[in-house]
């Protein structure tokens, strides 16, 4: 099981890799991910610069 850590404005999350089902452009710079078997979360960053620390992690 591999873990990115991602940035958010209320507090940082630690995602499994495998349980990213979607990415979505938010308003202000953000990015929704949906997870597989939770609600969607909202981290800080592009889409770009969320799925390049996805791949990279």
């Amino acid at each position: 099981m591999k873990f990115i850590h991602l940035k958010s404005r209320g507090g940082d999350y630690m995602v499994v890799a495998q349980n990213v089902a979607w990415l979505r452009a938010h308003e202000n710079g953000q990015t929704k991910i949906g997870m597989i078997g939770s609600e969607a979360i909202q981290v800080a960053g592009t889409i770009e610069e969320t799925a390049a620390a996805i791949l990279a992690g």
